[in-house]
């Protein structure tokens, strides 16, 4: 065999599209912050709202970072009502002497050069959220107008920015006369004892797109968490959008990540909240600016500080919180690696030990001993290394080890020498992820569900199943009916080929409240898992379903209604993304029944109305009509109904009503179950007296 010579690369260019002229004045060199303007989602994640919620997170971590250090004690946020946003804080105030590098004030270095600031070492700042020095120029550089005033030494000092450039405004927003001029004026004077940051940004519309707004819900949230982090800082919130509704909420806290902790946590206790607590030390190589201005790599020794709050309760759902320096680090990173990997760790070492576990069952994982543990893991550092500038994961190798270490010292300690009076709560909490870790292995029993089978074809089916002919998913529904005398309707009423039917009896458990075990072992919940064939929580597939349409099948009555919530409650439980996809539906079985006389040559008809309401209407605008009708008969249960009702009102497809069920807000749908099926009965007796004022007493079914 031969291998034929490649063609010169001239000789290829003839066959295909002319290269063209390629030099050096096709090259862009975008200065200062037109790299910014340019690719704005490279600094603030995207141009709409979660990106202008990014610049608004940028200027208030600067001034939490005062708060950090504990020069500041105050800091207000006002949205305006000409769509600008100011901040202010109380703390030491941005720089306004000149910097010998650039000639400029430290204001203008930080709100116009991309990676200064006072973070980078020097012992500005010890710990604090910035650290890239980028994040004020970037909010300034997609600004339209920015203002900032700062007061130091007795002054105020005012400059202003249009898109990053200083300047002066002749008039008051960003559409104003703009001049360009550098440097900080004095506006006037101020109480020596005065101090503190006044920034003011209009968004650029060039930048952010049209419906990009501030959030009002998310800014309370993240006030409400700092004030948490940092005990003693006051965040009042001022939404002057609507000059007829204007909204101000003031958030203070003292007890630090235990009252978050509580202020979070969910369920009828196990522990108190645990805190655990301790620093540790490491090198690292960074490169530090020499006074010749080259970048020398220099070992520095960093400390790092340590707080962890955690408590357990009776429910079974984790929430565990990172921050770092007050940043939250959603994603986790190398600190909550340690903080896991401790635990794990310790409990292993503890329920063997005091023979919680024997030696032949499993060890314990991380979703075990995490099981209804809410935890603030907090770490305070200099300069951490993120993972990209939105900051959602921390890099920082040595944060893993000091975390565990801190975490196994201070935990082991607890459960080898639990204070007086909690050594029956160290008994409960180490018997809870023993129990955690029996009841996954007992659900890995169950996950190997078999695929759509019909019933002939596998034994394992549930024998109440009545199970359709069709092997095309797609067309495929499962009933899932309310007792047998609705099962023997249904039975007559469905359309054999596509539809299959699933009684369930009365009342199933209530799964908010019950272990996963608990859940397996219940005859029902187990049939209906086993029938869709996908699995259940971590392990369910979705493209695993057998039927591509679960239509829950109640009466109309409040028992109904009941079963219904407790079936939503298992499919938002452990088959979640059936109703993230719109899998599941609620039939809409009529209430009443009305048989209109014939009459006047017009036919005899029937009518189905589904609430005493649309009842009233409809024999008012009979009669308005001169149309007679027998006494209307209202249905009791699926069952009063024969064959050919049951199938024209709620089974057969375009003549049913189907109400179907999804989830838009994960959070905000777990907090209405938490609310209606959940342990605690005192937020679900205000919820109902709360809603009692509007409810039409007549419409009590008792």
């Amino acid at each position: 065999m031969t291998a034929e010579p490649l063609e010169p690369a001239r000789r290829r260019r003839s066959t295909g599209a002319p290269i063209g002229r390629y030099s050096a004045k096709d090259l862009s060199v975008l200065e200062g912050l037109e790299a910014v303007r340019k690719r704005p989602g490279m600094y603030i994640g995207s141009t709409d709202s979660r990106g202008l919620m990014h610049c608004l997170w940028e200027i208030l971590d600067n001034s939490v970072d005062e708060a950090l250090g504990g020069w500041c004690t105050r800091i207000d946020l006002i949205l305006r009502a000409d769509g600008s946003i100011e901040v202010h804080d109380d703390g030491r105030g941005i720089p306004v002497d000149t910097e010998t590098r650039t000639r400029l004030s430290g204001v203008e270095v930080v709100m116009t050069k991309l990676h200064a600031g006072g973070k980078f070492g020097g012992g500005s700042y010890t710990a604090s959220g910035g650290l890239h020095g980028v994040g004020a120029s970037v909010v300034n550089a997609l600004s339209a107008r920015c203002d900032v005033e700062v007061d130091r030494d007795g002054k105020v000092h005012l400059i202003s920015f249009r898109r990053g450039v200083a300047g002066l405004f002749d008039g008051e927003g960003p559409d104003a006369e703009f001049a360009r001029k550098s440097g900080l004026r004095v506006e006037g004077t101020c109480p020596r004892s005065r101090t503190g940051t006044r920034v003011r940004f209009w968004p650029d519309r060039q930048v952010f797109t049209a419906d990009a707004a501030i959030d009002t819900a998310l800014v309370f949230a993240r006030a409400q968490q700092t004030t948490f982090l940092v005990p003693g800082l006051t965040i009042v919130v001022r939404d002057e959008r609507d000059p007829e509704a204007i909204v101000v909420r003031e958030f203070h806290h003292k007890g630090g990540i235990t009252e978050f902790t509580e202020h979070l946590a969910t369920g009828e206790p196990v522990t108190g909240v645990l805190r655990l607590a301790g620093t540790g030390h490491f090198t690292e190589t960074v490169p530090v600016l020499d006074k010749r201005g080259h970048m020398v790599p220099t070992e520095v020794e960093r400390e790092l500080t340590v707080d962890v709050a955690i408590r357990w309760g009776n429910h079974y759902e984790t929430d565990v919180r990172s921050f770092v320096n007050i940043v939250a680090t959603p994603k986790g990173g190398t600190h909550v690696a340690g903080f896991e990997r401790a635990l794990v760790k310790t409990f292993n070492d503890h329920v063997k030990s005091a023979k919680v576990l024997r030696a032949s069952e499993d060890a314990l994982t991380k979703e075990d001993v995490l099981e209804g543990a809410t935890a603030v893991v907090t770490v305070r550092l200099a300069e951490p290394q993120f993972e990209g500038q939105t900051k959602e994961i921390l890099g920082t190798p040595a944060a893993s080890r000091i975390v565990a270490n801190v975490v196994g010292r201070e935990l082991g300690a607890w459960l080898a020498n639990p204070p007086r009076g909690d050594k029956l709560i160290v008994k409960a909490v180490a018997e809870k992820v023993a129990n955690a870790m029996r009841a996954r292995v007992a659900a890995r029993a169950h996950r190997d569900v078999q695929r759509r089978k019909t019933a002939l074809e596998s034994s394992s089916m549930p024998a109440k199943l009545v199970d359709c002919r069709s092997e095309d998913v797609e067309r495929t529904e499962l009933f899932i009916v309310e007792g047998n005398s609705a099962l023997g309707t249904a039975k007559l009423a469905r359309d054999s080929e596509y539809q299959a039917l699933l009684p369930i009896r009365g009342k199933i458990l209530n799964v908010h409240k019950a272990s996963l075990a608990d859940m397996l072992k219940n005859a029902e919940c187990a049939a209906i898992i086993q029938v869709l064939g996908a699995g259940s929580g971590r392990t369910f597939d979705v493209e695993a379903l057998r039927y591509h349409k679960v239509i829950l099948m109640a009466d109309a009555d409040v028992d109904g209604a009941h079963i219904r919530c407790l079936l939503l409650t298992l499919f938002h439980r452990y088959m979640p993304q059936m109703l993230a996809e719109g899998r599941v539906y609620s039939a809409v079985p009529p209430l009443h029944r009305i048989e209109v006389l014939a009459q006047g040559g017009k036919k005899a008809e029937v009518r189905y109305t589904h609430s005493d309401a649309e009842l009233k209407a409809t024999l008012a605008e009979l009669a308005r009509a001169g149309r007679r009708w027998k006494d209307p008969q209202r249905y009791k249960g699926l069952g009063e109904m024969d064959a050919g009702q049951l199938r024209e009102t709620t089974m057969e497809p375009g003549k049913r009503t189907l109400r179907r069920v999804r989830v838009e807000d994960g959070h905000a749908a777990a907090q209405v179950f938490d609310l209606l099926m959940g342990s605690e009965v005192a937020p679900r007796k205000e919820f109902i007296v709360a809603g009692s004022a509007g409810l039409d007493r007549e419409r009590i079914d008792a």
